[in-house]
């Protein structure tokens, strides 16, 4: 009897949308219904419950606690609710069909070009669809079950995760051409001044490595300005605005291509990251998801070996 008066998984859904978009025709849009609908749906549940999740004015929405602390709740029981759908597939057929893939921007552009294609060629059912965010917004994405994996570069403090690694990307020290003189064949932190130190702005884990690599804490403060991206960071050092931290898969990307700009390793005890594949703990697609970093590694390895 007590199935009956269990909210549907439909109703769950447009409170989440709710909750993520804070207004009734964009998260009817989200959820492909219209407003009329989602708002129904929504009464019916309050109506379910016998309490009041939303509280509704002409200007805003406003969720009561107990209608977060629901939403919340309901986020995970979709989440769990999907990765059961998708722990059936994979039985049957391993990756294969829909796989909500996040990836960092100090990683997307150097490393999805050289392993999507042969993804593709040895898992052609498989579907990725790719977000590009930020570490915390990544890890955020991955527990709230808007994407089922991450590539990401650890460490990083991303929560209750589990994780595969794929390999280890060294950092360089890139610097105008004009200073190759002033500095060796492998660059200490110590030649690094901190005022001439060229940063990813906050946000970005390659920052937190690059600082961690050297092992200089004043480098934190009295570090130079702060960049949007790598190519943004390369096109400074090559006006001679200072000198940056580059990761070695993007020098093999070709980043530096077309600049005077020159990248020697970095001189540390630990001058790399680990890339990873990482995954919300427990989840039921586990195997697939090592399944998908075997194949990543072996992708990335085959390339690595022709550049």
């Amino acid at each position: 009897m007590a199935a009956a008066y269990l909210p549907t998984l439909k109703q769950l859904q447009y409170l989440i949308a709710l909750r993520d978009h804070g207004h009734f025709g964009r998260a009817a849009d989200a959820c492909f219904v219209t407003q009329s609908t989602l708002s129904a749906g929504l009464r019916e549940l309050e109506s379910l419950l016998g309490v009041m999740l939303v509280e509704r004015t002409r200007r805003v929405v406003r969720f009561t606690p107990l209608g977060l602390s629901i939403a919340e709740k309901g986020q995970r029981v979709l989440r769990e609710a999907e990765e059961l759908a998708a722990m059936a597939k994979a039985a049957h057929q391993p990756l294969s069909g829909d796989l909500r893939m996040g990836v960092i921007p100090t990683i997307a552009p150097f490393l999805l070009p050289r392993v999507l294609g042969k993804l593709r060629a040895e898992w052609p059912e498989l579907k990725l669809f790719l977000r590009e965010e930020t570490s915390g917004a990544a890890c955020e994405s991955l527990h709230r079950g808007h994407v089922d994996c991450v590539i990401l570069a650890l460490p990083y403090a991303c929560g209750d995760i589990e994780h595969e690694d794929l390999f280890e990307d060294r950092l360089y020290v890139a610097f105008p051409a004009d200073q190759g003189a002033q500095m060796s064949a492998i660059v200490s932190p110590d030649a690094i001044e901190p005022y001439r130190l060229l940063l990813l702005e906050d946000g970005h884990c390659l920052k937190d490595h690059a600082l961690a690599a050297c092992n200089r804490p004043e480098l934190r403060a009295e570090a130079g300005m702060m960049g949007t991206s790598l190519h943004t960071l390369v096109q400074m050092v090559d006006n001679g605005l200072g000198v940056t931290m580059l990761p070695k898969m993007a020098l093999d990307a070709g980043i530096l291509d077309h600049t005077k700009v020159v990248a020697r390793p970095l001189d540390a005890s630990h001058p790399s990251r680990r890339i990873a594949l990482v995954w919300r703990s427990g989840s039921p697609r586990e195997k697939e998801f090592r399944l998908l970093a075997q194949a990543l590694r072996k992708a990335s390895a085959e390339s690595g070996e022709k550049n």
